[in-house]
C-alpha cells in the first residue's frame, strides 16, 4: 500500500500526529508525510490512501487570518508555543481548493482543543466535505486529536495516533475499507 499524509500545523502538534499516523501506516507498506506547503506536486492519484488533517481554528479549518493569530501569539514575549517553519504559508483549505478532481480512498484528521466537539468545532469535518467535493470517498470516520489549554499535544495522542494509522492501513489492505 502507498499513502500519503498532507497536514498544516502551526505549533508541532499537528505534525506529531501526522507522523504518529503515518509510522502506524508503514505497517503495510510506504507512507509519504508532508506538510501542506509541500504537498502541491504530489499526484495524488499515485496513492492508496490519502490523509489529511490540520488544526481546528474558530471551529474549522485554518484560513489566513487564523493562522496570522497564531503567528502573533507564537511570538509573544511570554509564548510557550513555537510556530512551525511553514506555518504562515497557504493551507490545508487553500490546497483543497486548488486541487483537480480526482478519486482515491481517503481520512480526515483534525487537532483540537480538549472539549466537545460541539463546542471547539472540528476541522476535518470541512476536510472531509472538501475531500468529497473532489473525488475522494471516505473511507473512515475523521479523527481528533486532542491538545491542552497550553497548546500542547495530550499524553497519549501520539501513541493513539500511531494505532489508528495502523488500523486504517489494515482495514486498506484487507479491503475492509
Amino acid at each position: 500500500m502507498r499513502a500519503l499524509v498532507v497536514y498544516e500545523s502551526m505549533f508541532g502538534n499537528t505534525r506529531h500526529v501526522a507522523e504518529a499516523i503515518a509510522r502506524g501506516l508503514e505497517s503495510t507498506g510506504t507512507v509519504t508525510a508532508v506538510p501542506v506547503a509541500r504537498a502541491g506536486d504530489e499526484d495524488l492519484s499515485g496513492y492508496d490512501l490519502v490523509m489529511v488533517g490540520g488544526p481546528t481554528h474558530v471551529h474549522g479549518m485554518s484560513r489566513e487570518s487564523t493562522r496570522h493569530g497564531a503567528a502573533v501569539t507564537a511570538h509573544k514575549p511570554d509564548s510557550t508555543v513555537a510556530l512551525e517553519p511553514d506555518a504562515e504559508s497557504e493551507g490545508l483549505r487553500e490546497w483543497l481548493d486548488g486541487l483537480p478532481p480526482t478519486h482515491g480512498k481517503a481520512v480526515a484528521f483534525d487537532t483540537r482543543a480538549d472539549g466537545p466537539a460541539l463546542l471547539t468545532g472540528r476541522a476535518s469535518k470541512g476536510i472531509g466535505r472538501k475531500l468529497r467535493r473532489h473525488g475522494f470517498d471516505l473511507v473512515a470516520e475523521s479523527e481528533s486529536f486532542l491538545v491542552d489549554k497550553e497548546s500542547r499535544l495530550e499524553e497519549g495522542e501520539e501513541t493513539r495516533a500511531e494505532q489508528w494509522g495502523r488500523t486504517l492501513a489494515q482495514q486498506v489492505t484487507s479491503g475492509r475499507a
